[in-house]
């Protein structure tokens, strides 16, 4: 059960939600974009010590430059993810905000269809469909 993607990404809800109720709170007296400069300053050594102690550091310079270029991108996009989701946290309801935040897998899937030629099943795509009109109905709310 550990080595599925299911687990995995089960873990990775349960953090999330946890990050939101956590951060809920963490915003409620300090401007947002700080309180991100934060939570970015505790991610990194602990990441650094996970890769430590588990073995799984990997010397820089095996890493060849796209992936460079993509891992870059992808940071800027987690970066200005964090900052708006920190600014709507401060501003709305964790159970508001973070629904809506979740309007990125309507996107991945649209994106990944769009740009790595991925697909869904008619029933993978009806799940995207209910999510988005799940996060719309939390909004609405």
């Amino acid at each position: 059960m550990a080595m599925s993607w299911q687990f995995w990404a089960f873990l990775s809800a349960v953090f999330a939600a946890l990050t939101a109720i956590f951060a809920k709170v963490g915003v409620e007296n300090v401007n947002s974009d700080f309180a991100t400069l934060i939570r970015t300053l505790v991610i990194v050594p602990t990441l650094a010590l996970f890769l430590a102690l588990t073995g799984q550091w990997q010397a820089p310079t095996t890493i060849p430059a796209r992936v460079y270029l993509f891992l870059l991108l992808s940071g800027l996009g987690t970066g200005a993810s964090w900052l708006c989701y920190f600014r709507a946290l401060q501003l709305g309801n964790a159970g508001q905000v973070a629904p809506v935040d979740k309007l990125s897998v309507v996107l991945v899937a649209v994106f990944g269809a769009l740009f790595l030629g991925e697909s869904l099943s008619l029933a993978g795509w009806l799940g995207v469909l209910l999510i988005a009109a799940g996060a719309v109905l939390v909004a609405l709310d």
